[in-house]
């Protein structure tokens, strides 16, 4: 797989305050990578840095396997902070002097307005425009000329819920054109929606790095049930993987030390003479990693 970006032990401080703790992670081509973390996890602070915008003070990262450059630049598109236009111009207005600052072709003006669903508010002034269609402008902005890496700051802070769901229909839309996707967020629910990776940061240190569906495919957790409970308990304290259980009405929730099989759970109290009448699998979600792990980084 193609690797477009490639992170290598950076760091950063202001004063006393680590703001980006050697991190390193690397992004491939197609994903939708997210930054996971509270404010104040480092989340812009990489994006800048990656970005060209602040130095770290170590380590390195390049883009499409070579080290940064102004033709490395073009290839990528991006939203760090609040949208930022000339409010008495149209949309078209704003965007085309931006398609000039970048050198950009301004035929393709018609393309990204119609991506953002903004082409039938091209000749309204900006003014005019809710705070979602302003992130929706700012984002076809950065869509100029077919960047091969679109890079947002929490794209979806400070909307409502239908301004939500419509940035993250947009950017679902734009990453199946084949276009890699890095955001920072600290919203759980819509990087679980949005992206396939996820690196999750706390107070600079990066405590997760991985792929969003294994994640959520753990499972560590079930609710056993059967006819000799007393005997069940005792058994499930043989169980090599067993970390705790939480006895409930006619079951006990289990907790297991990583993966285990729900069949290979069945088969382990069958033979010790326990046949289960209710086995239900307890799906662990993002949220649930993202608390622990930050529970651990306490």
């Amino acid at each position: 797989m193609e690797t477009v970006l490639s992170i290598q032990e950076i760091s950063k401080r202001y004063g006393r305050i680590h703001a980006v703790n050697q991190l390193s992670t690397e992004v491939h081509k197609g994903q939708v990578f997210g930054l996971l973390g509270p404010n104040g996890s480092g989340k812009t602070t990489t994006l800048s840095i990656i970005l060209g915008l602040i130095r770290s003070e170590s380590g390195s990262f390049s883009w499409f396997g070579r080290n940064p450059s102004n033709e490395s630049r073009k290839r990528i598109g991006s939203v760090i902070e609040s949208p930022n236009f000339y409010p008495y111009l149209t949309a078209r207005q704003n965007l085309r002097i931006i398609a000039d600052i970048k050198d950009k072709s301004p035929s393709d003006l018609e393309r990204v307005l119609k991506l953002v669903d903004l082409f039938h508010r091209r000749n309204d002034k900006f003014r005019t425009f809710s705070f979602g269609m302003k992130q929706r402008l700012a984002i076809a902005a950065s869509l100029l000329g077919n960047p091969e890496v679109l890079i947002l700051d929490e794209p979806t802070n400070g909307l409502d819920p239908q301004g939500i769901a419509q940035i993250r229909e947009l950017i679902l839309m734009i990453a199946k054109e084949g276009v890699t996707i890095i955001l920072a967020s600290h919203l759980l629910d819509e990087v679980q929606k949005i992206c396939t990776h996820v690196a999750v940061l706390d107070k600079g240190n990066k405590l997760f790095d991985g792929n969003v569906g294994e994640v959520l495919s753990i499972s560590d957790s079930f609710e056993l049930g059967c006819a000799e409970m007393n005997k069940l308990g005792k058994l499930l304290k043989e169980h090599p993987q067993f970390l705790s259980l939480v006895a409930a009405p006619e079951k006990f929730i289990v907790t297991f030390n990583g993966k285990i099989d729900a069949s290979e759970l069945n088969g382990f109290f069958y033979q010790k003479g326990i046949v289960l009448n209710h086995l239900a699998e307890r799906k662990r979600t993002l949220e649930q990693h993202f608390l622990e792990l930050l529970h651990k980084n306490q």
